[in-house]
This record gives structure tokens, C-alpha cells and sequence, in this order.
């Protein structure tokens, strides 16, 4: 495992998200390129959350569940999902992206990109938890890109 690659042109590994991106400001999500999928993956799946949201939220904030993902998608453009692919809740309560929202001060931001052996039969209602736990025993290969992002 762990020759999965995510990047984005927007913002490199542990550096900080643009503001753009952002909940309050364009609400769209960054450039996503995926590099080095399993040949034998069936699907992708891409979640994003904020683990920092556990001290002000209570948990962590789920802003983007998306899967069944064409194994052959290279790459995500600014402001799209890819097509025939899945967008599930996030903690907006939106089937879409949600961009950084920090309500407090700097939060990490996490990517991780899952190739999959098999594709999720989920609703589109369907959470972060229940892709999780949907993909469990079918995960080939994971990669994750983080970005900062401060209020």
C-alpha cells in the first residue's frame, strides 16, 4: 500500500489552504490530483474533515463525503465533483462541499483519498461514518493531503 498519491496545484502538503476555499468566502474546493490508483481499484472515495473541530464542535467536522468515484478520475477541478460519483452529508447538513470554517483559530485540514476494490451501495443521506464503515475490508490504498486554514 501507500503508493496512492493526492496533491492539489492550489496548496502543498501542511501548508495553508487559500482563502477561497473557505466556507464564508467562495465556498468552492480546491484542484484535486490523484496519482498512482491501484489498477485493480472499482472506486475511489474522498472524504475531508477538520479533526480540530473536536474542542469547539465537539467532534470532528465532516465538510465533504464523496465516493464511487471512476477509478480513472486523474484529477478533481476547482468547484466540481466528479461525474457519476456520490456527494453524501457533511455537518452542514448539505450534500456538497463545505469549505474551512474555524471558529476559533487555526484548524488542520484533512483529504484522504481511498482506492476501493468494490463500489458503495450507500444513499445519497449516507455520512462520513457510513462510507467508513462501508469501505471497511475493501480498501486498497489511501493517501491524505492536509491544508491549515485560520479564521
Amino acid at each position: 500500500m501507500s503508493d496512492l498519491k493526492l496533491k492539489s496545484t492550489a496548496f502543498s502538503d501542511g501548508e495553508p489552504i487559500p482563502e477561497k476555499y473557505g466556507l464564508t468566502e467562495e465556498n468552492v474546493n480546491p484542484p484535486l490530483k490523484f496519482e498512482e490508483v491501484p489498477e485493480e481499484a472499482e472506486t475511489l472515495a474522498l472524504l475531508m474533515d477538520d479533526p480540530d473541530a473536536v474542542e469547539p464542535a465537539g467532534k470532528v467536522w465532516d465538510h465533504w463525503v464523496v465516493w464511487n468515484i471512476d477509478p480513472d478520475t486523474a484529477e478533481i477541478s476547482e468547484g466540481s465533483t466528479p461525474q457519476e460519483a456520490t456527494e453524501g452529508m457533511t455537518d452542514f447538513g448539505e450534500k456538497e462541499y463545505g469549505g474551512p470554517n474555524p471558529p476559533d483559530r487555526e484548524h488542520t485540514y484533512r483529504f484522504r483519498l481511498y482506492a476501493l476494490d468494490a463500489a458503495l451501495e450507500l444513499p445519497e443521506t449516507a455520512t462520513k461514518g457510513d462510507v467508513e464503515e462501508a469501505m471497511k475490508g475493501n480498501i486498497l490504498d489511501e493517501a491524505e493531503l492536509t491544508g491549515m486554514y485560520a479564521p
